[in-house]
């Protein structure tokens, strides 16, 4: 099987040598996705605002593969603050419904150009 690299222009471009997702075998691997603006080239809004854009990024991309977010099996949401849990939990569980994909949410010690949020995400064909 070939890997295929999956883009959408709804999505910012990539920092980096990675790709918005890769789908393989009708799995879809979606990168670490964060809430840069595009004017400014670093994260804005809220912590909720943020969790909102991503996933919205995310439902794109997935959208890109021929996808959905119905169809996500897991997520990984890294936080800069545990203490904003409840608040990213409320956006997140209004991007899904059950079931509910596998999830791991954490604490990270820093994420890239000082976002509060980054999540990625496995899903199906």
């Amino acid at each position: 099987m070939k890997k295929n690299q999956i883009h959408t222009d709804k999505a910012g471009k990539a920092v980096g040598p990675y790709s918005q997702a890769i789908e393989y075998n009708g799995i879809i691997y979606v990168s670490g996705v964060t809430a840069i603006d595009p004017q400014t080239g670093v994260p804005s809004g809220t912590v909720e605002e943020q969790a909102e854009k991503i996933l919205t990024i995310i439902e794109a991309i997935l959208e890109a593969a021929g996808s959905s977010m119905d169809n996500v099996l897991k997520a990984t949401i890294f936080l800069d603050d545990v203490n904003d849990f409840a608040k990213v939990n409320a956006v997140y569980g209004k991007h899904f419904r059950e079931p509910y994909p596998a999830r791991i949410c954490v604490q990270a010690a820093k994420i890239p150009f000082g976002a509060l949020v980054e999540i990625d995400a496995v899903a199906h064909k």
